[in-house]
């Protein structure tokens, strides 16, 4: 920590601080301690920990803390002199001086009287324990049973309910020891997001450089093709047809043409240098800021050697705990959020996957049992593991709860496979205990797990070998600001799905689509997925489905799943999270926003929102069905409508609600520009107004009705003019309708369309 930022603090902050980092290493060196008993490594940290901690508060003049301190520091002299073995009972009661050493640090300035009043007992009654150890260990005694010892010992063992907050006050804090030759600031996590934030724009903003320059070499390639061009036009004017003077203008002009091809050429080489130069710098830097948010994964998991400890003591069962990958980098975004789940998993794994060292013992295996804690990076992912060695999790018996539970009939369950059956686990209130305890049996810590997993756009798999153990994997992002996606389009627009919630992605022939129940659907490995068109779930018009094979996303999970027809796919891409503002709110199945590499915007789906708004479909009956071939794509494609008015807001209006009721509707801003458009376009009706400048609505419904290839087609006025001359104007033109603007309402046009031309798609 850096001279300036202790030069802030106080000195019982300083004293607090100390306390977190030595009771770390005193934690760790008593767990060791209790495999092996005689590490003299292990002693001679245990040992300076308590000296320094015994000095530190001294100087800041907490009498309570010295004695306690100085108690442990005399216990580990004497395992160092070979007068005191550390067993079991001893490691407990070393491990409540930690804590103890933990609650008189933060205990806050002003309630530090206490520990020299009502509290005191409890220091003088830990002193006298640990004064009892030696004195029984010089005495040939064991320490570990003696009746008295116990008396005195109180809670040498930690209660099951300090065990289930996760970690001892020493673990709990976020500071490590740098190395001395680092310098650690304090920097807030808005500053750190800021950093980010601005690293992943200029990320995005130097991969503008190289469509750019490709830009450039069409250019090139335009001038090479004009200087070719005019060598052929000087030869064939070669001769008596030129007189000396344009002669001379040809070849001057061809030297400059020359010139600007050599400068063009060299100024495009420096700009392709520049290009590669400035996305270097930008990934170095996105990299370089990144690593700023990640910690190594041990930073949030110091307290679990010593809750497993705890927790297997309290259920009478002698756990280890190996933990892989310690180093591993994670956000710490995700990293804090990983204490709670994490916690879950180790808890559930003991009280429910490991058996007593008796059981342990008839089945043949060590009486120590072992959990495994992993973490790796695999595939641009955060790859989590929670295993155990234990009797695991049967699916019969899975499959009994669930059908017990009625969360399904019982020819529905005999047909679940086994990772289908133990997605069940997941479920709010879902447990395979019958009993509830203070560590388990209420069904809500892998809920608690799942919830998390998804908050942060990541997935969560159970697997089991009966008899050999469990196993949990958690698959997560490396970092919350930036996301693996697959883009699609949709109505003309890209829209990235998160590639952590896609089951697969595939082309589906027209031909392998069934409808059952009035739904349809398709099979994939042996499932009935469910299919609906991405547009209309986000409510973008019509699918544009001409193709023999539909692009389909499909995602979910094992309780549903379901097959979104896309577009087209665009491919992968890794987009930095641009959060939206949050004067828009909650925007309906969408969850960020994220650029592209020429700097659009692409919108990043909220897959889970998603699939909310296609269950509302299907429970409303709104549902429609995906088109179906080239014959039916032509029977119901949507009816185009051509809007004429010089009014913005009633060409506006117009066009809303017509584009509502299903139709394509295109705007034309006076008469003329809609005789242009209705001439080179095609459409199922004309609406028009009256009084327009160019050419007005009468002069239009004459063009159209005089024209051999338009006269069918239907033509409405809508005018403000109500008086009985002027319908009688526009009918004897040749319109087909006549509509006053200050008399219609939404429905009265939408029902003078469909008396015209139908329905949009009929």
């Amino acid at each position: 920590m850096s001279t300036e930022d202790l030069s802030s603090m106080s000195m019982v902050e300083l004293f607090r601080v100390e306390t977190e980092s030595q009771g770390r290493v005193l934690t760790a060196g008593l767990l060791a301690l209790e495999s092996a008993p005689d590490a003299a490594d292990e002693l001679e940290a245990c040992m300076r920990a308590a000296h320094s901690l015994k000095g530190a508060a001294r100087i800041v003049g907490l009498g309570v803390g010295v004695s306690v301190a100085h108690a442990m520091e005399d216990c580990f002299v004497a395992a160092q002199q070979g007068r005191l073995t550390l067993r079991q009972g001893q490691i407990d009661l070393l491990l409540r001086g930690v804590d103890l050493l933990a609650r008189i640090a933060q205990t806050p300035e002003a309630d530090g009287g206490l520990w020299i009043g009502e509290k005191k007992a409890e220091v003088d009654s830990f002193v006298a324990a640990v004064a009892l150890v030696g004195d029984i260990e010089e005495d040939g005694g064991t320490s570990t049973d003696d009746g008295r010892l116990a008396g005195m010992r109180g809670h040498a063992v930690a209660p099951a309910e300090q065990a289930l907050r996760g970690a001892s006050a020493s673990g709990t804090a976020g500071l490590t020891q740098p190395e001395a030759s680092d310098r650690v600031l304090r920097v807030t996590a808005e500053n750190l997001n800021r950093l980010l934030a601005l690293a992943g724009e200029s990320l995005v903003e130097s991969r503008w450089l190289k469509p750019f320059a490709e830009s450039l070499l069409r250019l090139k390639r335009l001038q090479y093709d004009v200087g070719t061009r005019f060598d052929v036009l000087r030869e064939a004017l070669r001769g008596p047809m030129l007189g000396e003077s344009a002669q001379t203008a040809f070849a001057d002009t061809q030297r400059r043409m020359r010139e600007c091809h050599q400068l063009l050429s060299e100024r495009l080489a420096e700009l392709e240098v520049f290009e590669r130069r400035s996305a270097d710098l930008a990934h170095r830097l996105y990299d370089e800021a990144l690593a700023v948010r990640m910690r190594p994964f041990a930073d949030g998991i110091q307290g679990f050697p010593r809750m497993v400890r705890d927790v297997a003591r309290t259920l009478g069962k002698s756990v280890k705990l190996e933990i892989v990958g310690d180093a591993t980098a994670v956000d710490r975004d995700i990293l804090d959020r990983l204490e709670a789940p994490l916690g879950h998993l180790l808890r559930n794994a003991i009280d429910h996957g490991i058996e007593s060292p008796e059981e342990r013992r008839a089945a043949g295996k060590p009486a120590e049992a072992v959990v495994r804690l992993e973490a790796r990076h695999s595939a641009g992912m955060l790859q989590i593991v929670v295993a155990d060695d234990g009797h695991g999790m049967e699916p019969e018996k899975v499959r009994e709860t669930v059908i017990a539970r009625s969360l399904t009939n019982a020819e529905t369950a005999q047909k679940l496979s086994e990772a289908e059956l133990l997605e069940f686990l997941f479920l709010p209130g879902f447990t395979m205990k019958d009993t509830v305890t203070d560590i388990s049996g209420r069904g809500v810590g892998l809920d608690a797990v799942q919830t998390m997993v998804k908050e942060v756009r990541g997935t969560v798999r159970a697997s089991s070998r009966p008899g050999k153990g469990a196993r949990f994997q958690l698959q997560l992002p490396l970092t919350l600001s930036v996301v693996r996606t697959l883009l699609v389009e949709i109505g003309g627009e890209p829209y990235a799905f998160p590639l952590a919630y896609i089951v697969r992605t595939l082309k589906v022939p027209k031909g392998s689509i069934d409808v059952l129940e009035g739904r349809q659907h398709f099979s994939l490995n042996g499932r009935h997925i469910g299919l609906i068109t991405a547009h209309q779930v986000l409510a973008i018009g019509k699918a544009p489905l001409t193709a023999d094979e539909w692009p389909v996303v499909v995602v979910g999970d094992s309780s549903g799943a379901y097959g979104l027809v896309v577009d087209r796919f665009l491919g992968e891409r890794e987009l930095v999270v641009q959060p939206l503002d949050r004067r828009l709110g909650k925007i309906k199945d969408i969850a960020a926003g994220g650029l592209m590499e020429d700097g659009a915007p692409v919108l990043i789906v909220d897959v889970d929102d998603l699939l909310r708004s296609v269950e509302r479909l299907i429970s409303s009956g709104n549902l429609s069905k995906v088109q179906r071939g080239a014959v039916a794509e032509g029977e119901r494609r949507a009816k185009r409508v051509l809007v004429v008015d010089d009014s913005l807001t009633v060409r506006e209006l117009e066009r809303k609600l017509l584009g509502n009721r299903g139709y394509e509707v295109e705007a034309a801003v006076d008469g003329m520009d809609g005789w242009n458009a209705a001439r080179t376009g095609h459409f199922d009706l004309v609406v028009t107004d009256i009084d327009m400048p160019r050419m007005d609505g009468i002069e239009l419904v004459t063009l159209i009705k005089k024209d051999p290839n338009l006269r069918s087609l239907p033509v409405m006025i809508v005018s403000y003019k109500d008086r009985e001359e002027d319908r009688r104007r526009g009918l004897e033109a040749g319109a087909d309708y006549y509509l006053t603007k200050g008399s219609f309402h939404d429905e009265t046009l939408l029902q003078a369309v469909v008396d015209l031309i139908g329905e949009a798609d009929a």
